[in-house]
């Protein structure tokens, strides 16, 4: 393993943009806020390197004054441009086209949600009550007539009705994970049930603990869950049933809070509250999956993972305030990899990550900001941009993308509020 290198021998120029915030002018969080982009003002990085130009482009606030735990995007051609943002009691839906909200569900529900991923237009919700949610699109519609008379002579009259007809969006619970079915097939079996405490037995197919996070791998339609009862699980998504497929127990020696899975090659890594990121991989052999690795350097816990597009690197947020970059080691065919960098500047525990094309990462932190990275094999890596704005620690990014070097983000925080901000890279040196 390499050492880690820190950020320190590159001077990182930041200039932190500030914007009216949610504290300061508005605590109804019943509406949305919506201004014109502030003054793209662009933001020096590494030297002779890179730069961006970051605006404020809106504030959308939820239903109720209430935590935003979790941000997802569902943007295909088949199934619409949705932003889905997970409060303590319900999911509310906005329309991004309009950044109006189409519709909220879930209210009815016990446990928080912790986690929202899709698969060909079904929608899985994770649950602090153990649970994973499945949830079918549905649109209704509403027909409103009226009518008008008009009279031609004292004897005569005529009257004509007409309808209008206006779509709504609802969603609609189908499944509840895992399924009776599935219970019903392994609840005779005594190899079927896994100890979670003493004289307390569960089926390994169920969650003993809250769903912390879930990926899709839509390229297999397999699913994956990881839970704070320290397993992870592969659900097959592909089917009206979604059984679960397998289950990995103590996967870790505490809380799993992450998961991100690499499509290209089916490599997928966990992040525990132990400060360890494990990677996973399906044997050919059991169709089970075996530990590749341990990646143990954080110093405190792991609460957020990211990959590239390609899966060649893999980004970890931790409780320790560092994001660690890890470099798949090219010379080496187990899977294994080395840390290439260490980003610092976060004032407090990362909280979430996502990851753009070309080696940027955009960070949400305790310490109430967003952060642009900029990382590439050879060059030590730096931040390009701090977003400030929100009163409470960031918890959750999506991230959408948009012409050419230009994409949109936004950031959920536990002051309830939502904030998108539009980021153009510029490549001083014209490299991109």
């Amino acid at each position: 393993m390499e050492e880690v290198q820190t950020s320190s021998s590159g001077t990182v120029s930041h200039e932190t943009h500030s914007t009216p915030t949610l504290c300061e002018f508005d605590t109804s969080f019943n509406s949305l806020q919506s201004t014109a982009a502030t003054k793209s003002t662009t933001t020096a990085g590494p030297p002779n390197y890179y730069s961006a130009s970051c605006s404020f482009i809106a504030s959308l606030n939820t239903t109720a004054p209430q935590i935003i735990s979790c941000l997802a995007v569902q943007n295909d051609e088949d199934y619409n441009n949705l932003l889905y943002a997970a409060s303590t009691e319900e999911v509310n839906v906005f329309n991004l086209t309009t950044l109006s909200l189409a519709d909220t569900f879930g209210s009815s529900y016990s446990g928080s949600v912790k986690s929202i991923a899709f698969s060909k237009g079904r929608i899985f919700t994770a649950h602090q009550d153990c649970k994973i949610r499945v949830w079918q699109k549905v649109m209704t519609s509403s027909s409103s007539s009226s009518s008008s008379s008009s009279s031609s002579s004292s004897s005569s009259s005529s009257s004509s009705s007409y309808s209008r007809s206006k779509q709504f969006m609802k969603h609609r619970l189908i499944q509840t994970l895992p399924t009776f079915k599935d219970r019903f097939f392994n609840f005779l079996s005594p190899k079927n049930y896994v100890r979670i405490r003493r004289n307390e037995h569960k089926l390994s197919i169920e969650h003993a603990d809250a769903v912390s996070a879930l990926a899709v791998n839509n390229d297999v339609a397999l699913m994956y869950s990881v839970s704070w009862d320290k397993s992870f699980k592969i659900w097959n998504v592909s089917s009206s049933d979604m059984p679960c497929l397998d289950s990995v127990n103590e996967a870790h020696a505490d809380a799993v809070n992450a998961v991100a899975v690499d499509p290209t090659g089916g490599t997928v890594y966990t992040g525990s509250a132990n400060g360890e990121i494990k990677v996973w991989k399906v044997s050919k052999e059991t169709k089970k999956h075996k530990l590749l690795t341990t990646l143990a350097k954080h110093a405190s816990s792991v609460n957020a993972l990211a990959l590239t597009i390609e899966g060649s690197i893999l980004f970890s947020g931790g409780g320790d305030r560092v994001i660690l970059v890890w470099e798949r080691d090219e010379n080496n065919k187990n899977d294994l990899f080395v840390i290439g960098c260490c980003l610092r500047g976060h004032n407090g525990a990362i909280l979430s990550l996502v990851c753009v094309d070309n080696g940027v990462v955009v960070s949400g932190s305790s310490d109430k900001s967003v952060r642009i990275w900029k990382y590439e094999k050879g060059f030590v890596g730096g931040c390009l941009a701090v977003l400030e704005g929100h009163c409470k620690p960031v918890k959750s990014l999506v991230l959408i993308p948009g012409g050419g070097d230009g994409f949109s983000v936004f950031s959920g925080s536990l002051d309830g509020e939502i904030r998108a901000w539009k980021i153009v890279l510029l490549d001083c040196n014209s490299r991109w």
